[in-house]
């Protein structure tokens, strides 16, 4: 059975579904962050169990056919290494999942720290857009924002 899943869902696949699948819940994030369904679908552990799913999918079928994991702790050791890991496409579908869910995870935040502060909608699209392409960047917006309306400074929130 795994073998007709894993001819299915080949790595051009995933990464078809991932790009598609993470747009509604971004969608619902932006547009729609207080309804029941962003709550239920995006600011729970819900995506991030079916991210962890396909992740362990992949190394699964990685390890199956021959690929070196631990090769991947290669990327510590410089840049040139880390060129050659980004040249592989099973290292670099793993990137991106880590990718998508790590700033599905930073929007999400945003969204739940945003309602608590009393910030609107409004005020955090331009945050939630940026953080969407560039994660780190787009949380950096959100807490020059985050500072004007929480009238403080934390490190430690």
């Amino acid at each position: 059975m795994i073998e007709q899943i894993s001819k299915f869902f080949t790595i051009e696949m995933i990464y078809l579904w991932l790009n598609i699948g993470v747009l509604p819940l971004w969608f619902l994030l932006i547009f729609f962050p207080q309804s029941r369904i962003s709550r239920f679908l995006v600011t729970s552990i819900i995506p991030y169990i079916i991210f962890g799913s396909i992740y362990v999918y992949l190394v699964y079928i990685f390890y199956n056919s021959g690929y070196d994991l631990l090769e991947i702790f290669n990327l510590y050791l410089g840049i040139n290494n880390l060129i050659e890991l980004f040249s592989e496409k099973s290292f670099l579908i793993l990137f991106w999942i880590h990718f998508l869910a790590i700033n599905l995870f930073c929007g999400s935040w945003i969204v739940r720290d945003s309602q608590k502060l009393l910030i609107s909608r409004g005020t955090i699209f331009l945050p939630l857009v940026v953080t969407y392409f560039v994660g780190p960047l787009g949380l950096f917006v959100y807490w020059i924002i985050r500072i004007f309306f929480a009238k403080k400074i934390d490190l430690y929130e």
